[in-house]
């Protein structure tokens, strides 16, 4: 009789409002944190294949990253927006509300992406050299970022899409939608890549075909779940009014949440440009390394992805006691976790270097790199899950102004002088510093305005 009792419990769908703090953020992290493993392993096996075309190649990609994250962030920040928005709506039991945001965030997210990719597109040239890059690399940059662009549209489905699923507390569906893109991305690499059978050797360009497949793959399948299964967007277009009055909502929290999102590739430009400074071999081990910081923190971006709509459900059903429960156990936990991290990457250091590097001096970048940075790793998923928390309670200007305060009052400014000083390892000394001194500020300042939201959220509700 209990064993079916805890069949039926494991059938149930999370109920974020009711059901215990950290049991449901556990339940609802670790689908995410599944899925983000398979696709960031597959995206670090993306830049494994293409480390096999030389260190050229190599740095190429690694001009790209700043480029194509600035476009990742902004949709990302549209889904942030979606995603509090709906979550608030589903938390006050509005369900038609959330459908018509849900619809309206696609539209908005698939016309603001493809105005963007097309200015990018434009200005391919003067981008990536004001960056830094060599004119000997910008062919190889064109063969990427030509096909990147093109497809970048359906990018829309596993960011929006997933965000949506996520707000109403599904995140098992968005980890296999990541996984399964993921998949798609590593098994079609080494084929556009280095050619099969009647499939010639693409190199750069094939990569970039690769991951537009899996995005398209990945598009169509949330869509699909969103219509059909959960009945989360409608198949018809709205009326203007509606559309407009949705897209309004979104954009509040939205804007800001890009803005904020979208100063984070704009710092990597930045600190990929100092690193220019000291060679191509030092940007392909930066750009490597930066690959591992997206492994080394999934638990980090797994609960930044998580955590907000169970506040903003909690926010909307004016349950301020399981916010405040749910922020403090997301950052004990993450500080320690990071701690476990950093041990196994230092182990770990020597053999990703020989990997990842087939130079001797981009294998010394990456090993500096795994000792210094990651010691931070922890510190900065305070200032993560802390911007994602001030989403989610609709405070979207004070998320902003802690990554501008972040990346470019101590992150960057402190990454230069080290660097002006110390050279390479006062680059990545002053960076770890700018996360030690930000994380402070950022618990400080929650812990301040969460007081202030939690005595005037009667008065917001009504």
């Amino acid at each position: 009789m209990t064993s079916n009792n805890l069949l039926k419990n494991k059938k149930q769908p999370v109920n974020l409002l009711k059901d215990p703090v950290a049991s449901t953020l556990k339940r609802m992290t670790i689908p995410m944190i599944y899925g983000m493993v398979l696709l960031m392993t597959f995206n670090l096996i993306d830049t494994f294949f293409v480390s096999m075309l030389g260190t050229q190649p190599l740095a190429a990609i690694s001009f790209t990253f700043p480029v194509t994250f600035t476009v990742i962030s902004l949709i990302i920040g549209l889904g942030i927006g979606t995603s509090a928005v709906i979550a608030k709506f589903l938390g006050h039991k509005d369900h038609e509300s959330a459908k018509n945001s849900a619809t309206a965030a696609l539209y908005m997210a698939a016309v603001v992406v493809i105005c963007l990719s097309l200015v990018g597109y434009l200005f391919t040239d003067e981008l990536f050299t004001l960056l830094g890059a060599k004119k000997s690399l910008l062919p190889l940059i064109h063969e990427y970022m030509d096909i990147w662009y093109l497809g970048s549209v359906c990018l829309i489905g596993p960011m929006v899409g997933n965000a949506i699923l996520r707000a109403s507390g599904d995140t098992k569906t968005p980890s296999i939608v990541m996984g399964s893109a993921g998949l798609i991305n590593a098994v079609l690499d080494p084929v556009f890549i280095f050619g099969f059978g009647p499939i010639p050797a693409m190199g750069l360009e094939g990569a970039a075909i690769a991951t537009f497949i899996s995005w398209l793959f990945g598009f169509v399948f949330v869509l699909l779940i969103l219509t059909k299964q959960k009945n989360l967007i409608h198949t018809h277009l709205l009326p203007v009014k509606q559309l407009i009055s949705s897209c309004r909502g979104i954009l509040k929290i939205g804007l800001p949440a890009a803005g904020a999102n979208m100063l984070t590739p704009i710092a990597a430009a930045i600190m990929t440009a100092i690193a220019a400074g000291y060679g191509e071999s030092v940007v392909a081990g930066f750009g490597v390394g930066s690959r591992i910081e997206s492994i080394a923190s999934l638990v980090v971006l797994a609960l930044s992805m998580t955590l907000p709509p169970f506040i903003s459900q909690n926010f909307g059903a004016g349950h301020m006691h399981r916010v405040e429960k749910s922020y403090k156990t997301s950052i004990k936990f993450v500080l320690f976790w990071q701690v476990f991290i950093y041990l196994v990457l230092i182990v770990a250091a020597p053999w990703i270097a020989s990997v990842f590097a087939k130079e001797q001096e981009v294998a010394d970048v990456i090993v500096l790199f795994i000792w210094i940075l990651p010691l931070g790793y922890g510190l900065q998923g305070i200032v993560i899950l802390t911007n994602s928390s001030f989403n989610a309670l609709h405070k979207p200007m004070v998320a902003l102004m802690l990554s501008v305060i972040r990346l470019f009052v101590c992150y960057v400014p402190l990454a230069y002088l080290g660097s002006y000083l110390y050279g390479l390892h006062g680059f990545l000394l002053g960076a770890l510093m700018g996360n030690f001194i930000m994380a402070i500020i950022s618990y400080r300042l929650f812990l301040k305005q969460f007081k202030n939201k939690e005595a005037t959220v009667k008065e917001q509700l009504s």
